[in-house]
């Protein structure tokens, strides 16, 4: 059966992907220190799009399909994408609120007046929670899922546990998700 072959050797956290962490975060770094508008915004806009489109993605399609999976397909998905998005999705948040914060200090988005600066305060706000809350719960909560769903008996109890907490924080990454497209649509469309 494919599916006891993928559980027999499950992939490890292949930590060459710093590398492509550090290469994305120095290029982000170089954007900045080269000071060239229209890449810094392709910088911030399209890791924002990724991160936000894989956010929403993981969120209202993958999720739901994985609910309703026999808990060996849900273990062999879970050994699968999470070695990726343990590196992806840290480095996007980092990438996008990096970037966007540097673009808006370039274009004067910083020294608006209210109410105008209430947006941006808001965004400043939103990315934050995000970062934080994807860095600080989400990324260690997935690390240990990714952990223990790698042993040969995994304590379904624990996994429940972890993922209780797991699914809140995914629906306010959701929602400010939400929030933050909206915001970002007032800057396009002006403020």
């Amino acid at each position: 059966m494919p599916s006891d072959a993928v559980l027999a050797d499950p992939p490890s956290i292949n930590l060459f992907n710093l590398v492509w962490c550090g290469l994305a975060l120095a290029f982000t770094v170089g954007v900045i220190q080269f000071g060239n508008l229209w890449l810094l915004n392709f910088v911030h806009v399209m890791a924002g799009l990724l991160w936000t489109g894989i956010d929403l993605f993981m969120g209202f399609v993958i999720g739901p399909i994985m609910r309703s999976l026999p808990v060996p397909a849900r273990r062999a998905m879970i050994l699968r994408l999470m070695p990726k998005t343990l590196f992806l999705l840290p480095t996007l948040s980092i990438v996008t609120g990096t970037a966007g914060y540097f673009y808006a200090k370039q274009i004067g988005f910083l020294d608006l007046d209210y109410p105008e600066y209430g947006w941006v305060l808001a965004a400043l706000i939103i990315i934050t929670l995000l970062t934080v809350q994807g860095l600080g719960v989400l990324l260690p909560t997935n690390l240990l899922v990714y952990l223990e769903m790698r042993r040969d008996q995994p304590d379904g109890a624990r996994i429940g546990r972890l993922m209780k907490r797991y699914v809140y924080a995914v629906g306010f990454q959701g929602l400010m998700q939400v929030a933050m497209i909206t915001i970002m649509a007032r800057f396009v469309t002006g403020l």
